[in-house]
């Protein structure tokens, strides 16, 4: 049964998996929210296939398509489209019709003129209701009428979305409601309500014949100030502040050119010199930042201004944000009731502390390690498990003892720098390829903690094991691993910090680990192995290169030194470049001079990956800073794959000798 007084619907963007986009549509309905709306956003995934896969499976809730693009959609097939959906979502679908930012077309190389806009607008809404009723429509000359065959059986509301004076009277004289854009202020809500009702009496229609919702834009936290920090950091936010129009700007009270720094700053992809120039005034003039609470009350001030559907959108379209938009949503829609979030009428979802499930918490933890690095352990020790069995000296329990001792340290040392990243601001909302987990709070700091403390704990564990086996050597590989690992980014060393990173990296994650793997399995020691850890660690200290080299702006605002900052964008690339290839010429080399078996070279199958890292990084080099995004994942996706075909072939050899 629903809990609404009053309604209210859940705005979601088409982007994340479909099954997520379900999960949501549940979970309004289920929290008695009036219905799910899609929004069109151009560049990214199609709202309408998202809209008919939540009213497929979620049958309890309206569907809101708004708004769609006559210039994008023609008519005729936006009327196809709405009737096949009646079918899935019988009287539940409500259409609203708009044209676009004048941006988004031009980019599209679709001409804007304002003029027009609302004549195609009018037109699409005139040939949809023709076209539903059965009716034909003429078609150029010469050609027949166009003869509808997919007349829906339940109608379609249509909608007006716009921020003009010409939308509002549209609007209030023939549709059936009205959408505001996203980030609309309540000074420009009251104007275009005014201008809806004046439309609406002249046109003599009755009373509430025209229903009003928009989309209000939401960032929930634990107060209203870490909504507000966030909020200034997220691109998409100041994207929305940014393409304000003068008018717009004018009408919240502010000056239109506090958004042309901020416009030059999204376009440099600057996302911290943006948040700097954002005043708390702005953020709250457009969005609705704070806790659950001042949320719900933030869609009441709406209301309160005519807004008769506010549809409440999580800025972060996460599990956690989406479900505390809802509990704001409940909130609203229930405000003759004291609503308690644990009363168990509501969702179990909702009730939980801060919306954060077991599963969330255990999905944040794993984020943390860092997964898609821990290659950089294992491909070591398991080079030199390779070499053992080729060698004839393996011993497989030894071996996994290393091998797993040495992945724990990799995630001690991985959690210890997420923890440390984000003390020090290296990390934030809006840090390319960082975890969030710690950043929003789903992971605490002290968790966190304690999830390093096991991993170091449990490797100390079992390198003690391997001490008593092999000796005080290897206490003292032992204890560099741990000094290292802890010491990349906690005090006293912090040498990531120091410019000193890179070298370490190399000597820790390559000879230390493959010699000292070797050594922990079979007791002696190997040139072969020592030879064989050179390629692996300069891939290794690739992907650290490639990181710091994406990240210079935001390490340099930290405050860190690192070698990409010391030696400029140019000498960094030509550094990365030089890691990539020292690997397969030090690879070459060591089987030329016979201490690499010649298997070993299957790694040269991983080419593939190395031109498309070193194509990422010339764009990259070239100012396509977007282009080196994922340079760490691709860095690593490229060690993976030469280390695995490295180790591979290494391991062959201990069945295949070539020449023997």
């Amino acid at each position: 049964m629903s809990l609404s007084v009053r309604q209210v619907g859940l705005g979601l963007a088409a982007r994340g998996e479909l099954k997520e986009a379900v999960a949501y549509g549940q979970l309004a309905a289920d929290s008695g929210l009036d219905s799910v709306w899609f929004h069109e956003s151009y560049f990214e995934r199609d709202a309408v296939t998202y809209s008919a896969v939540v009213a497929s499976r979620v049958p309890e809730i309206r569907i809101g398509l708004g708004a769609l693009n006559p210039n994008t959609r023609h008519p005729v097939l936006t009327a196809m489209t709405l009737s096949a959906l009646d079918d899935m979502a019988p009287g539940r679908l409500t259409l609203a019709l708009g044209t676009a930012l004048p941006l988004r077309l031009a980019q599209m190389g679709i001409p804007y003129n304002p003029d027009l806009a609302i004549e195609k607008v009018e037109q699409a809404m005139d040939q949809l209701r023709q076209l539903w009723r059965g009716e034909r429509l003429p078609t150029a000359e010469g050609l027949p009428d166009l003869e509808p065959m997919f007349p829906p059986l339940h109608p379609v509301p249509i909608w007006v979305a716009g921020y003009r004076r010409a939308f509002h009277e549209l609007a209030g004289r023939r549709a059936d409601g009205f959408l505001a854009r996203p980030a609309e202020s309540l000074a420009a809500l009251r104007i275009g309500v005014r201008r809806i009702e004046a439309a609406r009496i002249k046109a003599g229609r009755p009373e509430g014949a025209v229903e009003v919702g928009g989309y209000l834009l939401a960032l929930a936290d634990r107060s209203r100030r870490a909504a507000l920090d966030r909020a200034k950091r997220e691109p998409f936010v100041i994207y929305m502040l940014s393409v304000q129009s003068d008018l717009a700007l004018q009408q919240a009270g502010f000056d239109p050119e506090i958004r042309h720094p901020i416009f030059a700053a999204w376009r440099r992809e600057d996302y911290h010199g943006a948040a700097s120039l954002i005043p708390d005034e702005l953020v709250d003039a457009f969005l609705l930042c704070g806790t659950v609470d001042e949320i719900a009350s933030g869609a009441e001030r709406f209301r309160q201004a005519g807004m008769t559907l506010p549809i409440l959108q999580p800025v972060l379209q996460d599990e956690d944000q989406v479900a505390a938009v809802v509990r704001a949503a409940v909130l609203y829609s229930s405000a003759r009731v004291a609503v308690d979030p644990t009363n168990s009428t509501l969702p179990a979802r909702l009730a939980s502390e801060s919306g954060i499930g077991i599963l969330r918490r255990a999905r944040g933890l794993l984020e943390i390690t860092r997964p898609f690095s821990l290659t950089a352990a294992a491909i070591p020790v398991g080079a030199a498990g390779a070499l053992a069995l080729a060698h004839n000296a393996m011993s497989w329990p030894l071996f996994l003892a290393a091998f797993f001792g040495g992945i724990l340290l990799q995630v001690g040392t991985n959690v210890t720098n997420e923890i440390y990243d984000v003390r020090k601001g290296v990390d934030s909302i809006t840090s390319p390829r960082a975890s969030l987990a710690l950043v929003t709070g789903r992971v605490h700091e002290r968790a966190a903690f304690w999830l390093a403390g096991t991993a170091f704990a449990a490797a100390t564990a079992i390198g003690l094991g391997l001490i008593a086996v092999r000796g005080w050597e290897l206490l003292v590989l032992g204890l560099l691993g741990l000094l290292g690992g802890w010491g990349y980014t906690a005090p006293p060393l912090q040498y990531k910090y120091r410019a000193v990173g890179l070298p370490l990296v190399f000597l820790l994650m390559g000879p230390l680990m493959v010699l000292g793997g070797y050594f922990a399995i079979t007791g002696r020691w190997s040139l072969t192995a020592g030879v064989v850890s050179i390629p692996i660690g300069l891939l290794v200290t690739a992907i650290l290169h490639g990181n710091e080299w994406r990240d210079i702006g935001e390490d340099a605002r930290a405050g860190i030194s690192t070698v990409s900052i010391m030696a400029g964008r140019r000498a960094a690339h030509a550094l990365y470049v030089l890691l990539l290839v020292g690997a397969y010429i030090a690879l070459a080399l060591g089987v030329a001079v016979g201490e690499i078996p010649q298997l070993g070279l299957f790694a040269i199958l991983s080419l593939p990956l190395f031109v498309r890292a070193l194509r990422a990084s010339e764009l990259g080099a070239a100012g396509q800073q977007r282009a080196i995004a994922m340079i760490d994942l691709e860095t690593a996706q490229l060690h993976m794959t030469f280390g695995a075909l490295l180790v591979a072939g290494l391991a062959l050899t201990a069945i295949w000798k070539p020449g023997a």
